[in-house]
């Protein structure tokens, strides 16, 4: 796979201290958190994680790349939602993956259309790019 030029229109910064047990901000001040490993890894849990942050960014990437998709297919996706589950773990080779579970509910079509529909969002989301061949992404419709 080969790195894509693409033309920038917007890029977004943030910073973080003190790793997985911090703080984490962008440049703007629109997001300024704590940030602590999840209980389940040994932390307090006491603040956000960057799996939740990973997963808060591409299910609300993914709803708007089915948006476009929709647009396009003439499909009402009115009432819709998208969940993003994402999962951590070892990889075995000592150091951490991830993996995502995109589940989508899309009220006012059949699931055919809406297993097409997200089929389709998952070729035109910036994250499902970025991840794809990377890690493991399953989709499905509820």
């Amino acid at each position: 796979m080969t790195i894509q030029d693409i033309d920038v229109k917007y890029t977004a910064v943030a910073t973080a201290e003190n790793g997985r047990d911090g703080r984490v901000a962008t440049d703007d001040g629109k997001l300024d958190v704590v940030v602590n490993p999840p209980k389940e890894m040994g932390g307090s849990g006491a603040g956000t994680n960057p799996e939740q942050l990973f997963a808060a960014g591409y299910s609300a990437c993914f709803q708007g790349a089915l948006g476009v998709v929709a647009r396009k297919e003439k499909a009402d996706i009115s009432g819709s939602t998208v969940t993003a589950k994402v999962g951590i773990g070892s990889n075995g080779n000592g150091g951490f993956g991830l993996e995502v579970q995109l589940t989508a509910h899309i009220p006012n079509v059949d699931e055919a259309t809406a297993k097409d529909l997200l089929e389709k969002a998952h070729q035109v989301c910036p994250y499902s790019s970025a991840t794809r061949g990377n890690i493991k992404v399953e989709l499905a419709v509820v």
